[in-house]
């Protein structure tokens, strides 16, 4: 009877993992005389362990990434332009409770969205909400939440995450309006919540993506006033193996 008042009252706690394993637990203890402290220290440590496994697992899921990468499996050897040291730095997330921004410039191909994505699983697995979208479905979902009447709900959702990515800023121009809404949103969360940028043009071409400099400067003010630049120098991943097989010519390094 004891066992079943146990079981049941871990159900009621919603200690999930404690009462899966609770007897097989205590034949392991009584088989390797394990003191009462060191029982209740292990299988609480483990019942941590498994609700920051499921934590990370529905922050991860929320955070709505494209793909799951991590630092571990980016190819630095291919791209020696990149300070290793720094990335290791960021991936401290210091950068998330303060506000601060980072922004990834670079070609296509060159593993800007593979850094983004691994620093937001890192900051994820921190226990900060993250969000990841690409700039121009970001644009998109501003200017239908103006048309609707619906726009300070959508700036509000935008600025709920601790941590939000933007992806591939410069790849279709943005026009007038869209870049004013983008300016609210980036004014809102200017030294609140943190910012992971990635765009294929340098600074100085941030005006011909939002078509008004006036526009461009008071948003690059805002994103570059506590940040980190990651300018990446070299060819596409996506094409070394092309390079590899002489399917194609090794294409020219492209300046950021």
């Amino acid at each position: 009877m004891s066992l079943e008042r146990i079981q049941d009252n871990l159900r009621h706690l919603r200690l999930y993992r404690i009462q899966d394993r609770l007897e097989t637990a205590l034949e392991e203890a009584a088989k390797n005389n394990v003191s009462y402290t060191e029982f209740l220290d292990e299988i609480l440590s483990q019942e941590v362990a498994s609700k920051q496994e499921k934590n990370i697992s529905v922050r991860t899921s929320m955070a709505k990434f494209p793909y799951v990468k991590t630092l571990e499996t980016f190819d630095f050897a291919f791209q020696p332009s990149i300070d290793k040291k720094r990335i290791k730095e960021l991936a401290e997330c210091r950068f998330v409770p303060n506000g601060e921004n980072v922004v990834f410039l670079g070609p296509p191909g060159v593993g800007k969205t593979h850094l983004a994505v691994a620093l937001g699983v890192k900051a994820v697995t921190e226990g900060y909400r993250t969000y990841f979208t690409q700039a121009m479905p970001l644009i998109a979902s501003l200017t239908k939440a103006y048309a609707e009447n619906r726009i300070e709900e959508r700036l509000k959702f935008y600025c709920q995450p601790k941590l939000l990515i933007i992806d591939e800023i410069g790849y279709i121009p943005i026009d007038r309006h869209g870049a004013h809404l983008f300016f609210q949103l980036i004014s809102r969360r200017y030294e609140k919540g943190a910012l992971i940028l990635t765009s294929n043009r340098s600074f100085s071409q941030w005006n011909e993506i939002f078509g008004d400099p006036v526009i461009a400067t008071a948003i690059l003010d805002r994103i570059l006033h506590h940040s980190a630049t990651i300018n990446i120098k070299g060819n596409s991943y996506r094409l070394r193996e092309k390079v590899k097989a002489g399917l194609i010519k090794e294409p020219d390094v492209e300046e950021s």
